[in-house]
C-alpha cells in the first residue's frame, strides 16, 4: 500500500499553519499490539510463509520492474495531483519538486505511528518555503485528501459491484448503493454551486446561519473559498476538475496494476472477479493508520482477502509480501534521501505566491 499523505489531512491551527501535534502513546501501544499479533500469526504459519518466500526467490526480474514502473507512475499521479491544484491556486512549483515533497511525506507518514499528521506538517512546511501562500497550502491539501478518498471510494463500489450478489464482499453491496445514491446527490449539489447563482446564495445563507464556531473550520472555509475563486477565474466551470479527479483515480489504479504486476512476476494467477474489492478495502484498512505504514494490517487483510478470492495461502502470502515490498519498503529509503535533498536545499521566497520551485 501506499501512504497518501494527502488522505488523512492534519487539522490546522488557528494561525493556519499545520501542526503535527502531540502522538499519543495509545498510538504507539496499539502499534506495538498490532505488530505483534502479526508476527506471532507468521511465526505460527511459518510453514506457509517460508513456501512464500521460495516463491518469491523465483520472481521473474522483468515483470517486477514493471511493478516497480507501475508505483513509480502511481506517484507520480499523487504529485501531479497536488501541482495542478497549485498552479490552479496561483504558485508555480516544478513538478519535480512536489513529486519529492510527495516521496518524503509518504516516508514519514510510514515510518511512525499517527505518521500521517507529521507528514501532512512537512509538506505544508516545504510548500511554505516555496512560497506558496499559507491558505494555498492548506486548501491543496485538503482537497487532494479529498479526492483521493473519493477515488478510493469509486474503485471500492467498483468493486463491490462487480463482485456480483456471492462472495466475501456481498454484504456491503446494499451499503455501497446507499453510498453511491449520496455520492451523486452531493455530486449534483455541487455542480448546482457551481452553474447556479441562485443555489450559491441560498447554499451560502444556510451556512452562515449554522454558524462557524470553529476557528479551524473558518480558516478551512476561507481557504477553500480562496482557492475556488482562483480555479474559477483561471479555469472556470466544472470540467476542468476532470483532470486532477482523473490524475487522483489513476494514483490508485496505477498502485493496483502494481499489486497486478507482482502476481504476474510470481507467475500466480489473477482473482480478477474479487481483485479490485479486495484492494480497496485492504486501502482502507491502511488508511485508519493503526501502526505506520499499515504494517500488520495492510499484510493481514490482503492476504485473508485474496485467500477467500481464491489463491493458495503460500500463494496469497507471497504476493503481499512482495507487493509491500515494493509499494513501501523500497520507497521509504528513496523518501528519507528526497527529505534529506529538500531540507539542504533553500526554498525561494518570491512574493505574490509564486515559485519557480
Amino acid at each position: 500500500m501506499v501512504i497518501r499523505p494527502g488522505g488523512r489531512t492534519g487539522g490546522q491551527k488557528g494561525s493556519g499553519q499545520v501542526s503535527a501535534g502531540a502522538v499519543r502513546p495509545v498510538w504507539w501501544v496499539v502499534s506495538a499490539v498490532l505488530v505483534a499479533a502479526a508476527a506471532a500469526v507468521a511465526v505460527t504459519r511459518r510453514a506457509e510463509v517460508g513456501a512464500a518466500v521460495r516463491l518469491i526467490s523465483e520472481v521473474h526480474p522483468v515483470r517486477l520492474i514493471a511493478a516497480g514502473a507501475f508505483e513509480a507512475a502511481s506517484l507520480g499521479c499523487l504529485a501531479a495531483v497536488q501541482q495542478w491544484l497549485l498552479r490552479a491556486g496561483g504558485a508555480r512549483v516544478r513538478l519535480g519538486v512536489v513529486a519529492a515533497i510527495v516521496l518524503a511525506a509518504n516516508a514519514i507518514a510510514g515510518a511512525l505511528p499517527g505518521g500521517a499528521a507529521f507528514a501532512v506538517a512537512w509538506i505544508f512546511r516545504q510548500l511554505r518555503r516555496r512560497g506558496v501562500e499559507q491558505a494555498l497550502a492548506g486548501a491543496v491539501l485538503l482537497v487532494a485528501g479529498v479526492l483521493s478518498g473519493l477515488s478510493l471510494f469509486v474503485l471500492l463500489a467498483a468493486g463491490v459491484l462487480m463482485g456480483g450478489s456471492a462472495g466475501p464482499v456481498a454484504g456491503l453491496r446494499p451499503a455501497v448503493l446507499v453510498l453511491v445514491l449520496c455520492a451523486a446527490v452531493v455530486t449534483g449539489a455541487a455542480v448546482g454551486l457551481s452553474r447556479l447563482r441562485w443555489v450559491r446564495r441560498r447554499a451560502w445563507r444556510v451556512w452562515r446561519r449554522l454558524g462557524v464556531r470553529s476557528r479551524r473550520l473558518w480558516d478551512a472555509e476561507q481557504a477553500l473559498i480562496r482557492l475556488g475563486r482562483q480555479v474559477r477565474a483561471v479555469r472556470p466551470g466544472v470540467r476542468p476538475w476532470l483532470w486532477p479527479a482523473t490524475l487522483a483515480l489513476l494514483n490508485w489504479a496505477l498502485d493496483l496494476a502494481c499489486l497486478v504486476a507482482c502476481m504476474w512476476s510470481l507467475g500466480v494467477g489473477v482473482p480478477w472477479h474479487g481483485l479490485l474489492a479486495a484492494y480497496a478495502l485492504t486501502q482502507f484498512a491502511g488508511s485508519l493508520r493503526l501502526t505506520p505504514g499499515g504494517l500488520g494490517v495492510v499484510e493481514t487483510s490482503l492476504t485473508a482477502l485474496l485467500v477467500l478470492y481464491g489463491l493458495g495461502t503460500e500463494q496469497a502470502i507471497a504476493v503481499t509480501l512482495l507487493y509491500r515490498a515494493v509499494s513501501y519498503w523500497a520507497l521509504q529509503p528513496v523518501g528519507w534521501a528526497s527529505g534529506l535533498g529538500l531540507t539542504l536545499t533553500r526554498g525561494n521566497r518570491p512574493s505574490g505566491g509564486d515559485t519557480g520551485g
